[in-house]
């Protein structure tokens, strides 16, 4: 991709040239975004040493604060659309006010969560969780909370505009480093080593909160502090340069795009803890198995979500350079890519289920044979379920690089609840279905999406006029 349009355009783009562009987009996004995952195993590991109390009160923490940024960092990908559709305009004085509106977002989005995190126990009181563990989770989230805008910061506002600026792998490296730093503190923290304070459980949530805040301070740094990425971030000076957009205005532009995506993520992540809640009623063992089950389509879900970054931005650059027809083909390479790479782990679900889920449980144990029973149904339902998942999450990304998230919104909120929640409630209650009813509910309504969202992508990208994107 180039940062200005030449005055006469290329010719089309290969295939081959499409896919080496995203992949080379959405391998650092992919790798990252496991290394976070490992971040999270690394808590739980050494909570666990800590007893059944602490392991619990630190995973639902954990939990509560992860699933909250998430949410707002859907609101923050906007950064990524306004930033590489000005790249593809010409447009690079455009980018560091979008960059300097997303701190601003960042800093408003901070307080409601803040806000939210800082009642955790009595909110999770009167949901009838127990006492003790309420008491302990609001002590975890008083000290995490802190951590807020450094996850806003590091998750949500690099994340998007990195990428944006051709540059994913600073986010690569730093998350890399992040990984290790976070398992020191937290081991010296959570047992008093290395002449740091024994906190227990609050060491976690301290070592947590402050690795947070240091992968977002070593991203600023590297953003302001080298040449060819300041100039993405820091309004020029230069003589004759166009005058920045003021901040009012992109802010509109960041919340119309970027909220109805925050709102999407809402939708399907309460469709999943719905779903979780629905199989702790069918009983212990087919919560389990939707737990393992969960897990492993969640671990794969990491590449199609960065490939749907990486669709986001390469839409969102040729939607600006005025070439749709670039900006159709890199959308469907990159659903192509998404859906591939899910066959492929859905041939593996199919090929091996008993090995995958002999990482979790001792196939040798008796009192695992019905929980194995049934996480071996799921990961068949899954293979199917991995497909769609790729898919939606790939096609609802190319969308946002053309600034279409209101509709999208509609068609997930349609497809999650309307279709794969009512259907799965009625096959595992009404038709006896039990946990593999709920997820071939979830297949469903994930297909519908998938197909939806497609099919929206094309309707949005075909035979239309440079420059435009009908409506």
């Amino acid at each position: 991709m180039h940062d200005v349009l030449p005055a006469t355009q290329p010719p089309p783009l290969s295939l081959r040239r499409h896919i080496a562009d995203t992949v080379r987009l959405a391998a650092p996004l992919a790798v990252a975004q496991v290394a976070q995952m490992a971040m999270g195993v690394t808590d739980t590991v050494l909570l666990g040493s800590l007893g059944s109390g602490a392991l619990a009160a630190g995973g639902l923490g954990a939990g509560l604060f992860f699933t909250t940024v998430l949410l707002l960092q859907g609101v923050l990908s906007a950064v990524a659309v306004l930033v590489a559709q000005a790249r593809g305009a010409g447009r690079p004085e455009r980018a560091p006010a979008v960059f300097r509106t997303g701190l601003l977002l960042v800093a408003l989005l901070a307080v409601p969560a803040f806000l939210l995190l800082s009642f955790a126990a009595p909110i999770l009181t009167a949901l009838g969780e127990p006492s003790g563990l309420a008491r302990d989770v609001g002590r975890y989230e008083h000290v995490l909370r802190w951590g807020v805008p450094g996850g806003l910061i590091g998750l949500g506002l690099m994340r998007a505009f990195l990428p944006a600026i051709d540059r994913p792998r600073v986010i690569l490296w730093v998350t890399l480093a992040a990984v290790g730093v976070n398992g020191l503190l937290n081991y010296g923290l959570i047992h008093g080593a290395w002449g740091l304070p024994r906190l227990g459980l609050i060491g976690s949530a301290t070592a947590t909160a402050a690795t947070l805040w240091g992968t977002a301070l070593s991203l600023l740094a590297v953003v302001h502090l080298t040449p060819s990425l300041r100039r993405w971030a820091v309004p020029s000076r230069a003589p004759g340069q166009r005058r920045t957009p003021t901040v009012l205005p992109v802010l509109g532009e960041l919340l119309r795009v970027g909220l109805p995506v925050g709102v999407t993520y809402g939708v399907e992540v309460t469709l999943f803890q719905s779903v979780g809640l629905l199989a702790g009623l069918i009983g212990t063992a087919a919560l389990a198995a939707h737990q393992i089950a969960l897990n492993v389509a969640s671990f794969a879900f990491m590449v199609p979500f960065a490939v749907a970054q990486a669709a986001n931005v390469r839409v969102g650059y040729w939607t600006g350079a005025g070439r749709p027809a670039e900006a159709r083909r890199a959308g469907f390479v990159a659903i192509g890519l998404g859906g591939g790479f899910m066959t492929l782990t859905g041939v593996a679900m199919l090929a091996a289920p008993r090995a995958i889920i002999g990482l979790y449980l001792d196939p040798g144990d008796p009192g695992n044979a019905e929980t194995i029973r049934i996480a071996v149904t799921l990961l068949f339902v899954a293979a199917v379920f991995q497909i769609a998942d790729g898919v939606q999450a790939v096609a609802a990304g190319g969308l946002r690089g053309l600034r279409d998230t209101r509709t999208p919104m509609l068609l997930a909120a349609f497809g999650y609840w309307g279709i794969g929640f009512t259907s799965g409630y009625a096959l595992a209650f009404r038709f006896g279905g039990g946990a593999p009813g709920l997820w071939w509910g979830l297949a469903i309504g994930l297909a519908v999406v998938a197909v939806l969202l497609t099919l929206r992508f094309h309707r949005r990208t075909r035979a239309v006029p440079a420059g435009k994107v009908p409506a």
